[in-house]
């Protein structure tokens, strides 16, 4: 018996993965649905060691979307200058940020309320 993954399910693996095969790291899983008035339902949060490699992983993400579930971003911010790209995929907020920059921001503190998953990598 096959179980059907909801869109969200089905975005959020894509997203996954589209990180994954460019070795995006310390991927969280932010699921805001119980959180009163928030704006999205989860948010999705990798980092990279680089500018050249936060492009790789937007890059990475929009192909891989694209070609599973024939999905695009509704707004991309931050690409210029790749310190913190926001992937805006309506219900689901990717952030991919360098590892100095996730550091400072801190994002996931200010959404404390949250469940959070965190993904294991292998590399």
């Amino acid at each position: 018996m096959t179980r059907n993954l909801s869109t969200a399910d089905q975005l959020i693996a894509s997203v996954i993965t589209g990180i994954e095969d460019v070795k995006g790291q310390n991927i969280s899983i932010l699921d805001l649905r119980e959180i009163e008035n928030m704006v999205c339902d989860y948010f999705i949060i990798c980092d990279g060691t680089s500018n050249t490699q936060v492009s790789a992983i937007v890059n990475s993400i929009q192909k891989k979307v694209s070609k599973e579930i024939k999905d695009k971003p509704w707004h991309i911010e931050g690409s210029n200058n790749a310190e913190w790209v926001l992937m805006d995929y309506v219900n689901v907020v990717v952030h991919v940020f360098q590892k100095h920059v996730r550091e400072y921001y801190n994002i996931e503190s200010l959404w404390g309320d949250a469940i959070t998953t965190e993904i294991e990598t292998s590399y």
